[in-house]
Parts: structure tokens; sequence; C-alpha cells
């Protein structure tokens, strides 16, 4: 996608934060030149990576969960 210079002026913090939210560069266009504004991904942690294992919680076997039968229960 490209931008031109002042719609870039006009909603910079808005298209900062979609280029930052989907990962997708945004062309600015400035005469007859292109500039790219991009992510830089080098030391970005996923929101998972912060998630503290806690073993103690779930007390069965994991895949226990996933045969579980659930069609008596389910009433449409």
């Amino acid at each position: 996608m490209a931008v031109s210079a002042s719609e870039l002026r006009a909603n910079i913090y808005r298209i900062l934060d979609r280029v930052l939210a989907t990962g997708v560069p945004i062309e600015v266009v400035r005469g007859h030149r292109k500039l790219k504004i991009v992510p830089d991904d080098s030391g970005e942690r996923s929101k998972l990576d912060a998630i503290r294992p806690r073993p103690e919680v779930l007390l069965v076997d994991p895949d226990a969960l996933v045969h579980v039968d659930w069609s008596k229960e389910w009433r449409p």
C-alpha cells in the first residue's frame, strides 16, 4: 500500500499502528521517490513468550482432553 506524504502527516499514528499490528510495510510517495516504513522485528518478543509455564494447573493428561466425547452433553 502506498500513501502520499500529506496523508502520512495527517494519519501518522494510525498508519504506524497498522504497520506494527499487521507487519505489512507501507510505502510513502514523496515527489517521484518512494520511502518504505517497515517494522523492525529483530528484538520483538511475542505476547505468548511472556506466558510462564504452569504445569500444576492441568491435572490430567493433555491427550485425554483432545479425545473427549461431548456428544452426550451437546444440545442444539
